[in-house]
């Protein structure tokens, strides 16, 4: 197998004492056996004596191998030192002497058991995989790497990038429904919208990021614009700042940075795990979770995962019915891995969590503070009702063609329609007057993506090179139906139900397309104290709807460095800049829909991390420049005029800060300037809807004493936001408080967890706010105080 090639996920109960080394080869020579050595690409190894399960782990990670372990195997037992710069197979013969272990191969399975043969303390096999997951750091809540791409899965600390991947044990402990639940972990990304409502939209790095520009699995446009239900993933890989270059352009677009949805796959243990779960303020769920590998050498694997929620919502007289299966098949050899994951999601909502908008033109909203928040369920537009669904299909597919160069190619499909109601509340004055309308808005569109590429690993000069070649492609076709009905006065306090319409099934009259090549090479060298990463990215995008038609090219480049003074400091720096496709003009403006020409972002980023062994914590500075939506005041008209600049400051922390208390802290400092702008009275504000400060605070501790029980919570921030370009309307800042509780037991022998959710715990009222324009923004309620229930077994 090759090195760069994936390798399997670990069981959870298994995760704290796994290791993984994978060699370039399908025969592998270890300590204390006679199996035949293989040729491997030497590593500089600088490893202590110590416990032999730390020990294996610093070896892992210092070749980027992977190896399986059992804790029963290596509990008490010592490693040697191991220095110098030696192949993978030396090194862990020179770990091993003494210790009464060997290894060998049977088939494609590499067997660990004592020198004599003897298994009885446990043997382990590790075979090749469809997923190349970084293992969890101390805690569990966070993964020691993440997808990147083209540029592959890395540790934390050999990527030039500021990147964190939460893993499903945190998704779970938290009760995560949808992205937006997980992403608010760091202080770097805002939720623009509370849930209840039509969809998800965020900030990262104070750019707008919509659901929409969500990869899975590293295909983009394959997710909905609305909800994404968590069930059925594994990791969530979060990457600040422009991603172009690592994976393609967004078909929204991407700037303050990009989120990766990794499937979840079939993992050695079989797994049947039943969840029933209950939200406030009546809502009532179920979750089935099975996954079984089987065939010769359990090659083969199945995952299925199962949802159904039904009940209330937490809008006054609302209902909701969400339905989710997702299926994923993998097959892995010592040289083919292949998988293919499909799923439908469907979420019909009546009364969905409403939003206001506001209007900056001539004629809108004048006043320099919002109403009062009115309660997290007061619905003002009773009657709004959607009906979205998504069915999606991906496959994709590595061969090692030898040692060192592996093809890999994917495919995949996705169809998307939403029927919904599209009230526009325009707010008048700070007593919550709006002038209320309605319209139906049916959107579909559907999406198809492909690529195809080469991975390579070679040495030049003392040099060490894993290059990529690849090009993607991506088609999509959308449409909507929009009819706008007569409408009157309402008030937030006291709405008046809001007109229905019809629907109608959209024409698909727009098509998106986006072809893109791209080469990589990261070049280590010193011993891999410096690592190089240099690509180019060649993006098409063009564009043809009945407005019009664009097309447009550009090279996207990249330029990254990590210098590691030790194994467990990192520095690094990059540059970056990317094409972002410019999307439609908004509703509102004099050129609604019209599309806009793509356009080009930049940023700068420097940083620092450290492991301390237990805990991660980064600092990072960075800029971010790109064009700024404006539209015309006298003419209505919407483009891009000047430029916004986000300059900022990040820090976090996360890991175990003494046995049994999880922690992950951070702190986003941003400063958002307009330049450049036509309207010489906005030059130089701060953009709209940009927070100059944010954190997130969440913990997790086992309670001493009390077996199996666990108390958690979390606390996020963020300050006080203009809303428009004059800086005259100001959002006050907000804090939320959530806690939970979980209580792991068993009953009649099988694992069970009972666990709590409280969110909002003090049941703040505060608006959330969305900029579309210079001209036009939306602002939601907050949601109340929620409750959530479930109960898992594990059969």
């Amino acid at each position: 197998m090759n090195a760069f090639t994936s390798a399997q996920r670990l069981p959870a109960r298994l995760r704290l004492a796994t290791v993984a080394v994978l060699v370039s080869s399908s025969t592998l020579a270890c300590a204390q056996t006679t199996a035949p050595t293989v040729t491997a690409a030497t590593v500089h190894f600088q490893i202590p004596a110590q416990a032999l399960d730390g020990a294996l782990a610093q070896l892992a990670r210092t070749a980027g191998l992977q190896l399986m372990a059992p804790p029963n195997l290596l509990q008490g037992r010592i490693s040697h030192s191991v220095q110098g710069t030696l192949s993978p197979q030396a090194a862990l013969q020179q770990m091993l002497q003494g210790t009464g272990l060997s290894c060998h191969i049977r088939g494609n399975t590499l067997v660990v058991a004592t020198a004599s043969g003897d298994a009885a303390l446990g043997e382990v096999t590790v075979r090749s995989a469809t997923q190349n997951l970084p293992e969890a750091y101390a805690g569990g809540q966070v993964a020691r790497g993440g997808s990147l791409g083209i540029l592959g899965t890395n540790d934390v600390l050999d990527t030039p990038f500021s990147v964190i991947s939460f893993t499903s044990e945190l998704l779970e402990n938290q009760q995560a429904r949808t992205l937006a639940d997980v992403v608010v972990n760091d202080a770097s990304v805002r939720s623009l919208t509370a849930s209840g409502g039509f969809g998800d939209s965020f900030q990262i790095r104070g750019f707008n990021v919509s659901n929409s520009e969500t990869f899975l699995n590293d295909f983009g446009g394959l997710t909905a614009t609305t909800i994404i239900p968590t069930e059925m993933v594994e990791r969530v890989d979060l990457l600040k700042g422009p991603g172009a270059l690592a994976r393609g352009v967004a078909p929204d677009g991407s700037i303050g940075g990009s989120i990766n949805l990794v499937t979840k796959r079939a993992g050695d243990a079989p797994l049947t795990r039943l969840s029933t779960s209950y939200s406030s303020k009546s809502q009532f769920g179920t979750h089935l979770d099975v996954g079984r590998r089987f065939g010769e050498d359990q090659a083969w694997g199945i995952r299925f995962n199962g949802v159904l929620r039904n009940g209330e919502g937490s809008v006054d007289g609302g209902k909701q019915r969400v339905g989710l299966a997702a299926l994923g098949l993998d097959y892995r050899s010592s040289q083919l891995r292949w998988s293919l994951d499909t799923f439908t999601h469907r979420d019909e909502t009546q009364e969905f969590r409403p939003q206001a908008s506001l209007y900056f033109g001539p004629g809108g909203y004048t006043a320099n503070r919002l109403p009062a928040a009115p309660d997290g369920g007061r619905n003002f537009y009773p009657g709004a009702a959607k009906d979205a669904q998504t069915t999606t299909v991906l496959t994709r597919l590595e061969y090692d063609l030898s040692d060192h160069l592996t093809l890999q190619a994917g495919a995949g499909y996705s169809r998307f329609r939403v029927d919904q109601d599209f009230p526009t509340g325009a707010l008048q004055d700070t007593s919550g007057n709006m002038a209320l309308g309605n319209a139906v808005y049916d959107d579909a569109r559907t999406t198809t993506v492909a690529d195809l590429g080469l991975r390579t690993s070679f040495r030049t000069g003392g040099i060490d090179h894993r290059a990529s070649v690849s090009t993607n492609w991506l088609e999509r076709d959308s449409g909507y139906y929009y009819n706008a009905m007569a409408g009157g006065a309402s008030n937030i306090y006291q709405p008046t139900p809001i007109q229905q319409g019809r629907h109608q099934t959209p024409v698909k009259d727009t098509r998106l397309t986006q072809q893109g090549v791209a080469v990589t090479d990261v070049l280590a060298m010193l011993e891999d104290r410096v690592q190089l990463t240099l690509g180019l990215r060649h993006q098409t995008i063009k564009t043809h709807s009945p407005f019009s038609t664009t097309s447009s090219s550009a090279n996207s480049p990249l330029a990254g460095i990590v210098i590691k003074p030790t194994d467990q400091l990192s520095l690094y720096a990059n540059y970056t800049a990317g094409l972002t496709d410019g999307g439609v003009a908004p509703v509102g403006s004099a050129n609604a829909n019209q599309v806009m020409s793509p356009y080009k972002s930049k940023q700068l980023e420097v940083g620092v991390k450290r492991d301390w062994g237990h805990l991660v914590t980064q600092a990072t500075l960075f800029q971010i420049k790109k064009p700024n939506g404006y539209q015309d005041p006298a003419t209505g008209a919407y483009s891009f005029s000047g430029e916004q600049r986000n300059q900022g400051l990040e820090l976090s922390l996360y890991g175990e800060l003494q046995r049994g208390l999880r922690i992950m802290v951070s702190a986003a400092f941003t400063q958002a300037k307009l330049s450049s702008i036509e309207d010489a009275a906005v030059q130089g504000n701060r953009a709209p809807n940009v927070a100059r400060h944010s954190f997130s605070l969440a913990t997790d501790w086992d309670v001493p004493g009390v077996q199996g029980l666990s108390l958690n919570g979390r606390a996020l921030h963020v300050a006080s936001v203009y809303l428009d370009n004059a800086n005259t309307l100001r959002v006050p800042s907000w804090t939320r408080l959530d806690i939970g509780a979980r209580y792991a037991t068993k009953v009649s022998g099988r694992p069970v967890v009972l666990r709590a959710n409280v969110e909002n715990l003090a049941d703040r009222r505060y608006w959330l706010t969305q900029t579309v324009s210079s001209a036009y923004s939306y602002a939601m309620v907050s949601a109340p105080r929620t409750l959530t229930l479930s109960a898992t077994i594990d059969f």
